[in-house]
């Protein structure tokens, strides 16, 4: 699959040719501005905080011993983006393990996720996402999708990558990416709904489009 995106700038262009030459100690200039986004990366992945600090370092120096491939086509971030979920993935193949009970999807025939239906749903006021509480039940929700959704979300919503961008990190079709989103969000809201519903909702009926995040 080709991405269709813009290049590398030129700075960090002429940092990576630098680097390759041999000046090796520039990488830490070039990856400072990607530091905090690979670790939420890994840690909204692997959704343990030890894990995700060993893939974060694990990604990096892959970088960094990869770099030579990286041919310029693509974003650095976007690149270094994908080793990062390639290593989450290789981690939790190793441990077998899931943290947490995905959410259950309601599925008809085709297999297409139906939502649940809440007459009083709002979006949630932006003052209510600084509120600690918010946040960490909006951390819970995400830790609740099964996997391929949330890498989805992840990348999309949260990495605001665009959906070639998302299908070539993740290896997924176009449309897989449309489809897994939509369904994404909505259990989201099924998840966020109840549990939001006291109070906190004073705006405009969640319509097509917004997004309560």
């Amino acid at each position: 699959m080709t991405i269709v995106e813009k290049p590398a700038n030129d700075s960090e262009h002429s940092l990576i040719t630098r680097i390759c030459n041999g000046e090796s100690w520039l990488f830490a200039d070039l990856v400072k501005p990607y530091e905090r986004r690979v670790y939420v990366t890994a840690l909204a992945l692997l959704r343990n905080e030890a894990d995700a600090q060993d893939v974060a370092q694990e990604a990096i120096l892959k970088a960094f011993a990869n770099l030579r491939q990286f041919r310029g086509e693509s974003r650095f971030s976007t690149w270094l983006i994908q080793i990062t979920v390639n290593e989450a993935r290789m981690r939790q193949r190793k441990q077998h393990a899931d943290l947490f009970e995905p959410i259950a999807e309601s599925q008809d025939e085709e297999g297409a996720y139906t939502p649940r239906d809440f007459a009083d749903w709002r979006e949630i006021p932006s003052e209510a996402l600084e509120r600690s509480e918010v946040r960490a039940l909006l951390v819970k929700a995400l830790a609740s999708l099964a996997q391929k959704y949330r890498e989805v979300f992840l990348l999309r919503d949260v990495e605001h990558m665009s959906i070639e961008e998302t299908a070539d990190v993740l290896g997924i079709s176009i449309a897989s990416v449309k489809t897994r989103l939509l369904r994404a969000r909505l259990m989201l809201r099924d998840f966020l709904a109840p549990a939001l519903a006291d109070g906190w909702f004073s705006r405009a009926p969640f319509g097509k489009g917004s997004k309560p995040w």
